[in-house]
C-alpha cells in the first residue's frame, strides 16, 4: 500500500489485522478510499458498534475451490451493500476513526475460515485468521 504503513501488524498484541494508516500520519488518511483486495461478494456492511464503526466483510472465493473472507473495519463510510459483487480494486468505502475512538486508519484482516462474523479484532488464539499482507503478497495476480 503505497504511502501506508502497518501500525499493528498481524499477531502483534493477539491483533487479528493490519491497522493501515497513512504517512501523514494522525487524520491524514481520514476519507481515503479503500477498496477490494480481490473480487468477491459483500457479505456484511453496517455498523458495528462501538469499537468498530463501520465494517464491510466480503467473501472470495480462491481457485482451489475454498472461500476466505475480508474484513474492512473502522470505516468512515461504506460504499456497498450486502450482496454486491466486487472486482478487485473497487471502492468499499472511506478510512474511518470507529466515530471518533481511534486515529483513522483502516483495520484489515483476512479470514481462512468462513462465518466468524466481526469478532473482537484480538484474541490469543488467530485460528481461522492469516496475516492479510502475506495472505495479499502470496495471491496477488
Amino acid at each position: 500500500a503505497v504511502g501506508y504503513f502497518d501500525a499493528q501488524p498481524f499477531g502483534r498484541n493477539a491483533h487479528l489485522g493490519a491497522d493501515w494508516n497513512g504517512d501523514g500520519g494522525g487524520d491524514t488518511d481520514k476519507g481515503d478510499p479503500v477498496t477490494a483486495a480481490a473480487a468477491g461478494r459483500v457479505i456484511y456492511a453496517e455498523d458495528a458498534g462501538p469499537g468498530w464503526g463501520n465494517v464491510v466483510i466480503v467473501a472470495h472465493g480462491l481457485p482451489d475451490g475454498a472461500v476466505v473472507e475480508s474484513l474492512y473495519g473502522h470505516l468512515d463510510r461504506v460504499d456497498v451493500a450486502v450482496g454486491d459483487d466486487l472486482a478487485r480494486g473497487d471502492a468499499v468505502g472511506t478510512i474511518g476513526d470507529a466515530h471518533g475512538r481511534y486515529v483513522p486508519h483502516l483495520h484489515f484482516e483476512v479470514r481462512t475460515t468462513p462465518g466468524l462474523g466481526v469478532g473482537g479484532g484480538y484474541a490469543q488464539d488467530a485460528t481461522g485468521w492469516t496475516d492479510p499482507t502475506a495472505f495479499v503478497r502470496a495471491h496477488r495476480p
